[in-house]
């Protein structure tokens, strides 16, 4: 991490972790207290809080970074939105789609009860890995084995969610990259199938296990397809931290879960053929630069994110000085030196944080027969 970037992500930091740890010892005290007692409760409780935590990732993109996100929807599901339980698949075009998804998802209303089917290792992520375990993410690993009884546990939780939830699942299983777009042309020729120009070959089976065990309570699928445009650099969490911006566009279309196919097999290949669609209209997107025939609709950023940043700034900094006038912990070389330590550890933290979102550095996408990966496929956030 080049100095002037650290210069800059360093204070960020520690804006985030020190409140970030006071949202996760925050959640800690209800999941302890109020979740033995009535869970419906605890849930409430914790969308709260959880938000306080993710709108500061809101506001690195709206007020930081200006990065433009322009959804483009039909006018009835742009006001469904945050108002209906919902089921999101996205295509994985860049490191920061999630927190695209966060974006839209605080827009609707719902960014406190947004959820996501995320790889096992993201839980121990310092700060956010543990706020996402208490806000009831679903971590999965790479054996569909175990991760096909923890998916169905977890979706089944939710039958009983107080409030409307967006869940997350990234089908392609994947962040996309030139070489991973390689693998699945090639698997797709050997096997017959449609070649992908601009998404990988989504992996059905954790789609088809979400359908199967929500159909009854979620009534509404949400299709996502995200594009860079060609006069944008694509957004990665470093450059969100250097409050470099990005425009990003988004696509949403409503399918309702009741106009599913009823059988396993085809609601596989009603998501197989989903992706067709999505690779064509991502195809005319790169020759127009833009999601042309769908309504452009207004999500300007609001004002919530940056007065809960800056109230944040301000509660940290007069703790910390009221700390230094009562520990003079500064006034020594021992203080000094613990304070260097601190600091460092921070720059660790951010460091591997942005390692860890970067797509170049997610799991290859491993393709496999046919008939193999109906025996071993599992699908989840890398």
């Amino acid at each position: 991490m080049a100095i002037a970037a650290a210069a800059v992500i360093v204070p960020l930091g520690l804006l985030f972790f020190i409140s970030g740890l006071s949202v996760n010892l925050l959640q800690v005290f209800f999941f302890v207290l109020i979740r033995p007692l009535s869970n419906s409760t605890y849930r409430r409780i914790n969308r709260v809080v959880a938000e306080l935590l993710w709108l500061e990732l809101v506001w690195l993109i709206d007020w930081w970074a200006g990065v433009k996100v322009k959804l483009f929807t039909d006018h009835e599901t742009f006001h469904l939105m945050g108002k209906e339980h919902s089921l999101v698949i996205s295509n994985h075009k860049s490191d920061i789609d999630w927190l695209v998804g966060w974006v839209l998802a605080q827009r609707s209303g719902c960014l406190g009860s947004t959820l996501a089917v995320m790889k096992k290792s993201s839980k121990i992520l310092p700060v956010i890995g543990w706020s996402m375990w208490f806000s009831e993410y679903l971590f999965l690993e790479r054996s569909w084995a175990k991760d096909e009884s923890i998916l169905k546990s977890g979706l089944l939780r939710l039958k009983d969610y107080p409030q409307p939830f967006w869940l997350a699942l990234f089908v392609e299983g994947t962040r996309f990259t030139e070489a991973k777009l390689l693998a699945a042309q090639q698997y797709a020729i050997s096997n017959g199938l449609p070649v992908p120009r601009n998404v990988l070959i989504p992996r059905t089976k954790g789609f088809v296990s979400a359908v199967s065990h929500m159909r009854s309570f979620v009534p509404a699928i949400y299709e996502v397809t995200v594009a860079i445009p060609k006069t944008s650099p694509a957004p990665t969490m470093l450059r969100l931290f250097k409050g470099q911006s990005s425009v990003v566009h988004v696509h949403l279309k409503r399918h309702a879960m009741k106009d599913l196919p009823g059988t396993d097999d085809d609601v596989a290949q009603w998501c197989r053929d989903i992706f067709v669609e999505k690779d064509a209209w991502l195809d005319k997107h790169k020759a127009e630069d833009t999601f042309t025939g769908h309504e452009l609709q207004n999500t300007e950023r609001p004002l919530k994110s940056l007065l809960v940043v800056t109230s944040w700034v301000v509660l940290i900094i007069a703790g910390a000085l009221k700390f230094l006038q009562w520990s003079s912990v500064l006034s020594s070389w021992k203080g000094i030196m613990l304070s260097g330590v601190g600091l460092a550890v921070v720059t660790l933290l951010m460091h591997i944080l942005i390692l860890f979102s970067q797509s170049e550095r997610s799991t290859p996408a491993k393709f496999k027969s046919q008939g193999e990966s109906s025996k071993s496929e599992t699908t989840k956030e890398n």
